[in-house]
This record gives structure tokens, sequence and C-alpha cells, in this order.
């Protein structure tokens, strides 16, 4: 490593003489971006944070840096050089343009000799649409002296309405951001999103981690995990000098992390066995004394050459061996929550090496894949096989509430008033009242009267499906309290998407979830209820609901049937359009509910 450790160096210490990042021959993009008929937003100047993955955010939330002014003088001067660059920080905003263009301004050059300028400098885009699928947008990229300019182009809008999509916005790996500007046209709109504040994951690690030399922002292994499992990832990479320091270690510790991963194996080659056994048994200690989150560590990718090279193989060899004796020291030890992942699972294939230790994106996956696996285990937020059990985002309603803002109401509505029961559902609930409160509200009067009597609180969100609200469950919509009864109505909006048999297997998966995180709770599992366009579909999907959640040990209510008319038909007078209840209607229903068995 030390020939890229030379190159950091170089980096950080070059004059801002810049060379050109990417010109396409057919680009047309330059600083008339941001000409007449166009608007500008600057993320520092939301009104809120906006930076995403920072940690600290209150003492640096303003700028596009990843440690605190006060680590100064803590930490190495290498250390505190690289904490300059934005690896693993991001924006997040709403917009419906269908084309955005920023100008950014860098601190440093744009590339290296073995990773482009994409990497080291790029921007990268993703837009999320209205059911959580996560695109890249590809981005036309020009510079100026140290100012760089990109164009992303999305013009396919989407069925469900025209606020446009969700984007996260990745920053450059290898290098400072002074300042970002967007733009996008007159008639359209962008709203910031504030930053996150779920409890985030925390990784200490060396080049690789900080991204060395994937080809863009988005294709850092780090990053990669941070999009699939969806909570911050607070990326403490440090190019040739990722060496478990106590000044790192001790700031890390100060973060309220819901999992730490160590990765600096690859900077510690030169340390012999008891060096090495020290340095990471301390390091362990002072994150668990800190914290009850898991521990991931992880062995030493390898070296490309290490099958042909003796001296590499040996290094390898060393370093794991002590690392794995290591681990298992702690565990007997009886430290808990600790995991560990090998050589072989990571398994970098032979082209997945861009040098001898750096891996390509194909090796940036490899890892990402390696840990991502380790990470679902340890945090118990598993993926099924069959869609109904993938948890993921949606913002079908968006021209109505945004779905992100309405989990961060919940989130703190559950921490200012805990719960004493709970319903999980979709528009149905999320129309009947309580906090927070909803832009349409049907049953008010009931809700009042009953549920919040009772103690209910609304986890109910417009248009959700089985999937969504396996997402907010992990997501901590359950976490903090005890729930004497938890209320699943969900189910009706997977309708023409899943078949019956896929619908009551994704509920089978979202029942372990809750009961993972609320063991004394009883579950409910209530029936879909009737649907004017399709009674029959109720039935059926209703018969595999039942036996299904008989399986699971849940109690089974069907308060749809009291929605009929005694020759089975639709009620209309109880329903405000044929699939939404009103008050007369949430009244037939809400004893089932409320009712503890």
């Amino acid at each position: 490593m030390t020939n890229f450790v030379t190159t950091i160096q170089n980096h950080m210490t070059m004059t801002k003489t810049l060379r050109t990042l990417f010109i396409a021959a057919t680009l047309a993009f330059t600083a008339a971006a941001h000409a007449d008929g166009w608007k500008q937003f600057d993320p520092m100047k939301a009104g809120f944070p906006v930076v995403q993955n920072q940690g600290w955010t209150s003492e640096i939330g303003n700028t596009y840096y990843r440690l605190p002014d006060r680590a100064f003088g803590n930490v190495r001067g290498p250390v505190w050089n690289l904490s300059r660059n934005s690896s693993g920080l991001a924006v997040h905003f709403y917009s419906n343009a269908p084309e955005i263009k920023v100008r950014y301004v860098v601190e440093g050059p744009l590339q290296m000799h073995h990773m482009p300028a994409t990497g080291v400098s790029g921007l990268d885009l993703y837009g999320i649409d209205q059911d959580g699928k996560s695109r890249r947008l590809f981005g036309f990229f020009n510079s100026n002296a140290d100012t760089v300019y990109t164009r992303f182009v999305n013009d396919r809008m989407h069925e469900f309405h025209d606020k446009g999509y969700e984007f996260h916005m990745y920053l450059p790996l290898y290098n400072g951001v002074k300042q970002i500007e967007i733009a996008i046209p007159d008639s359209c709109s962008l709203s910031f999103i504030p930053t996150s504040d779920e409890r985030p994951i925390v990784l200490y690690g060396t080049s690789i981690e900080q991204g060395g030399v994937a080809s863009r922002p988005g294709m850092a292994w780090p990053t990669i995990v941070q999009r699939s499992l969806g909570f911050p990832l607070v990326n403490l990479g440090f190019s040739g000098n990722g060496r478990l320091e106590q000044g790192v270690l001790d700031l890390m510790a100060e973060l309220d992390a819901r999992l730490y991963i160590l990765g600096c194996l690859a900077n510690l080659c030169g340390e012999s066995p008891e060096r090495l056994d020290s340095l990471i048994t301390n390091a362990v200690s002072t994150l668990r004394a800190a914290n009850d989150a898991p521990i991931i560590m992880f062995e030493h990718p390898g070296f490309s050459d290490a099958p042909v090279n003796s001296r590499q193989h040996e290094i390898i060899q060393r370093l794991n061996s002590t690392a794995r004796t290591t681990y298992d020291k702690l565990c007997a030890k009886g430290i808990k929550d600790l995991y560990y992942i090998t050589r072989e699972e990571i398994g970098i294939p032979a082209d997945g090496w861009v040098d001898d230790v750096h891996p390509s994106d194909l090796g940036m996956t490899a890892i990402a894949n390696a840990v991502e696996k380790t990470a679902r285990k340890a945090l118990n937020i598993t993926v099924g096989d069959i869609s109904t059990a993938v948890p993921v985002t949606q913002r079908r309603e968006a021209a109505n509430y945004e779905w992100r803002e309405r989990h961060r109401s919940v989130m703190a509505e559950n921490k200012a008033n805990p719960p004493r029961s709970v319903i999980i559902g979709n528009s149905i609930t999320h129309f009947w009242g309580g906090k927070p409160a909803g832009h349409v509200i049907n049953g008010e009067k009931t809700w009042k009267k009953h549920l919040a009597k009772a103690g209910f609180g609304n986890l109910g969100f417009g248009w959700d499906r089985i999937e969504n609200a396996l997402w907010r469950v992990y997501h901590g919509e359950l976490d903090g309290y005890d729930a004497e009864q938890v209320v699943i109505m969900l189910g009706t909006n997977n309708y023409g998407i899943n078949s019956p048999d896929e619908i009551a297997e994704g509920l089978r998966f979202l029942i372990r979830a809750i009961r993972d995180r609320q063991p004394k709770a009883t579950i409910k599992m209530a029936g879909i209820l009737p649907r004017r366009d399709d009674l029959s579909w109720v039935s059926a999907t209703n018969e595999k609901i039942e036996a299904m959640a008989r399986q699971e040990g849940c109690v089974y209510i069907n308060p749809g049937a009291k929605m009929l008319n005694a020759d089975g038909t639709f009620d209309e007078s109880l329903f405000t359009d044929g699939l939404h209840p009103n008050d007369n209607g949430y009244a037939r229903i809400v004893d089932d509910i409320v009712r503890t068995r």
C-alpha cells in the first residue's frame, strides 16, 4: 500500500492546478448551467442540516468534512487532512426537475494515476421512485479551474404524482468540497431532506474503506452497504492511516452507533502479532465500553498477487491468523455481539483488483455483499425471497404527504408519548385518526372515543404495502417501548401485484420481525377489509392470512365481515370510496381492534 499512500500524500499537497475531469465529444455543458431560466439551491442555506452520513452534525453540519474541528491535534496530521475529504457524505432532496445541474468547488486535484476523476472528485446521483426503487443517473462532467460542473437527466416521470423523485447525491471520495450549488428549471421544485436522525453505522478503515479505487462514489463498498441497508453510515476510512488509533476510536465511541465496523488490517501489515493483538483488543474494548452495539471485524481482503507472491501470501496469513485468534479470545472473555468475516467469505475474484491491494468496482461489490450479509444478521434485519419480504421505502402519495417525514413524526411521537398499543397499516389506518395527524381523517370520532382511550398509536401510512411496513419496523417504529398489542392491517395495496400466498408469507415475515422487537405484545392479524372491486379476492386472500396467522400463534380477526350486507354484498354506507371506511365503518370494526383477545 506504500505507493498508494505516497500518491495520496502528493494528492493532498499538490497545488490546485486542476486537470479536466471528463469532456464527452458531444458535451455542451458549461457555466451557462446557471443561466436565466434556472434557479439555484445551496445545501448549506437550507435552514437545517442536510449533510447525510456525517456524524457530529451539530458541530460540522455546515461543512462537507468528516471529523469535528476539535479532533485537530487529537488525531495525526494525515488523518486530519484526509478527514477533509467527503467520502461517504451525501445530500438528499426531492425534486420534479427533468434535468438537474450541479456546480461544486473542490479543494484538490481531480484524479490519481490509478483512480479516475469520477471516483476521486465526481458526484453520484441516484433517483428513488415511488416504489422505493433506486436508479443511478448518468452524469456529464466538465471542469473549470477548481469548479466542476455536472448535468443529470431524469425526464421520465411516474404514474402516481407529479412530485418527482427522491434524490441521493453522493460526494467525492478523495477530494474536499467547499461549495455545492444545485440548479433546476424555474418551473420545477426542490426541497432538501433533513439529516437522518437514525442511529448510524460507524466504520473505521483504510484507503479501501475511503473508496480506493472505485470508479465513482456510489461504488465504494461502504456506500453500497449504506444504500442497501438504508441506515446512515459514518465513513472513517483514511487512506494509509486506518491504524486503530486511540484518537479515532475515542471519537467513534462518542457516537450513538447501531453497529461498528473495523476494517483496518490493510494498514497494519508491519505490526507484530503481539502488537496487532493489542490494537484489536483495545479497539473492541474501547467501543464496547461506550456502547453495546454489535461490532464487525473483517480480515484483510487479500492481495491480487498473493497466489504467486510468497511475501504477500505470508503477510495475509499472518495478519488474518492473528486477527482470528484475537477474535476468539475476545469471544471467550464474554464480549457479546462480536462478528467476524473471513477473507474467503469476502471472496474478491481475480478480476476484482486495480493494483495489488485496492479493489475495483467488482471487488468493492464482493466486500459489500459479505459485510451486508453479516450486518443484517447482527442487526436482525433479514431479507426474504419474495417482494413482500424485502423491506423498501415508498413515495406513492407524495401529492398529499411525505412518507419519510411521517416516519420521522411517528418516531418522535413514540418517543414523546410511548403508545400502549399500535396499529400498523396503510391509508385505512392512516385516515382513521390519532397522532401524528393525517392529511385525511375519516374516523376521528371513533378514534378519540375508543382507540385514544386505549392508548393506541397510529402507524398507518397511505399506500403502504407489506414490504413498506417491514422497512418501518426495521427502522425503529416499534423500538423504545413495550406494547400490549400490535395490530396488523395490511395487504390490500399488494392487490394485483402479489398472489394471496405471497401476501400471507410477507405478513408471516413481518410478524416475526414484530415479535423480535415486541416479544411481550399480543400480535393481532386483521384480515383485509372488503374491496368493492373484488370481494372474492379479499375472501381468498384472507383464508391464506388466517391459516398463516394461526400457524404463527397470532390472534386472527376478520373485522371486514361486519362491513358487508346480510347477503354478503359490499355495504356502501360504511365507506367513502369503495375502500376506505367512513366513521360509521370504523365504528363497526373498532371493538375487534381494541379487544385484547
